[in-house]
């Protein structure tokens, strides 16, 4: 009774007809075509039991990122395996550590388990290696690091969570949450990590970039003890015969996927860009949103409220302690220019 439930972005506004909803990281562009038409193939067989095994997608995966694919497990999402991984391997007595703005479900997940959260502070809203190794104690269990992070957008080298893993006790496992991975150009998310390692686990998701949230379908990459561990604990049947299909068929559109990659830098920037000459700073972002840095709790839920008024739904995080921001989804070129518009249309009410 301690877990306050997870809370997701807002999709409708009373009395208004949304014209954009910018509040929980989705793809604007929505999935691949390839990927709706391995979906709808599906249909005639929804009186089948999906994989146990998951093999094609994790074939297809193991293709793409060219990683083992006796080394991949699937989940209905990477919160599911989020939640496995503590329920194997926290519990009473144990800690479960992460940074003060991660993701909500570190948390949460560790108190389902029993065990101990531990937030470690972080440096300018970025994750801090030497707070987490400080941070951490002979009951840590897991190490929950997102990079890139939700909801601040920042992240970290390659070279500082290799010290990172390299410095955890040895009971220890370091968890790489890449749901954002595919929106950094030449990133791997960790997979290198993973590879040279025996405590570290990378989890992916294609609720982002693939666009299909809607079918919770993850995937996780890890040293053969943890996926034993882990194809021991979930469901025989934990992924729908659907969601394998278009997560398969999405991995293959490559092209559509670098597409979706470079409209939300391009956009993004955009954004960022143009707020900024209203007075609303952001961080650089390595995701598909920004931290839009509003000054106070009170100009932020105004333009929150302002914003809703006019259709358009953003992300308050004052549940992640960052009441002075909103988190923006990068939308499509009509979003994001409504929503630059209104941004500025209420920083211009604001000086008056």
């Amino acid at each position: 009774m301690d877990i306050a439930p997870y809370v997701g972005g807002d999709s409708s506004v009373d009395g208004v007809q949304p014209l954009f909803k910018l509040s929980s990281n989705e793809n604007p562009h929505g999935p691949s075509r390839k990927a709706i038409a391995a979906y709808g193939e599906t249909a005639q067989k929804l009186a089948l039991y999906p994989s146990t095994d998951h093999a094609d997608l994790r074939a297809a995966i193991a293709k793409v990122y060219g990683l083992d694919a006796a080394l991949i497990t699937c989940g209905a999402g990477s919160d599911e395996l989020i939640a496995l991984l503590c329920q194997a391997y926290a519990g009473a007595g144990d800690e479960v550590l992460f940074t003060e703005h991660g993701f909500l479900m570190y948390r949460i997940s560790a108190l389902a388990a029993g065990a101990t959260p531990v937030a470690a502070g972080e440096t300018n809203r970025t994750a801090d290696v030497d707070k987490l190794l400080a941070a951490c104690t002979e009951n840590t269990r897991l190490v929950f690091l997102a990079n890139p992070n939700n909801p601040t957008g920042t992240m970290i080298s390659e070279a500082e969570v290799a010290r990172l893993a390299d410095g955890l006790p040895a009971r220890a496992l370091l968890v790489l949450d890449g749901a954002y991975a595919e929106y950094v150009a030449g990133f791997d998310g960790g997979a290198d990590c993973v590879a040279a390692r025996q405590n570290v686990v990378m989890t992916r998701t294609f609720s982002k970039i693939y666009g299909l949230s809607s079918l919770r379908v993850g995937w996780a990459f890890a040293p053969a003890h943890v996926i034993d561990v882990l194809n021991r604990v979930r469901g025989p049947f934990n992924v729908s015969a659907s969601a394998l299909a278009a997560a398969s068929a999405a991995l293959g559109d490559t092209a559509y996927t670098e597409f979706c990659r470079m409209e939300n830098e391009r956009w993004r920037e955009w954004v960022r860009a143009e707020i900024a000459a209203v007075g609303v700073p952001s961080q650089a972002s390595y995701g598909n949103f920004i931290l839009a840095d509003f000054g106070s709790a009170e100009t932020a839920a105004a333009c929150d409220e302002y914003l809703r008024n006019n259709g358009v739904i953003v992300r308050g995080v004052g549940g992640y302690d960052l009441p002075d921001c909103l988190r923006i989804t990068v939308g499509d070129k009509p979003g994001c220019r409504v929503l630059v518009s209104l941004i500025t249309e209420f920083m211009e009410n604001q000086a008056k």
